[in-house]
């Protein structure tokens, strides 16, 4: 389920709320004073990870899923230090000889981080 941020603007208290899309409300009450004169606080959901929409451990389906999860979390020093060592391994594995009769195919140098 999708977790969106909510800021109160008749008391100033933010909060989260998870929900389905089919159930998305834009001014939900607040739990604080229990008004709906409420918004949605973008900012705080694009610092959460790069959207709105946050999957929870319970809902990761795919090793794709735990990779983009565990990728966002990295800082770009640990994703340039991953690729340098990826592309070494790559290197050094390109440099052994193949079976007879087998070839290379030739592929991108680089992996390229979002």
């Amino acid at each position: 389920m999708p977790t969106y941020s909510y800021i109160c603007n008749s008391c100033n208290h933010s909060f989260e709320l998870f929900s389905y899309i089919k159930d998305y409300n834009a001014h939900p009450k607040c739990p604080s004073c229990n008004k709906s004169k409420t918004d949605r606080d973008y900012e705080n959901d694009l610092l959460t990870i790069n959207s709105s929409i946050v999957k929870h451990d319970s809902e990761l389906k795919t090793i794709g899923d735990l990779a983009n999860r565990n990728r966002d979390r990295m800082s770009d020093d640990q994703k340039n230090e991953l690729s340098k060592k990826h592309n070494d391994y790559k290197d050094e594995q390109s440099q052994k000889p193949l079976p007879k009769g087998m070839s290379r195919i030739n592929k991108p140098k680089k992996i390229k981080w979002r």
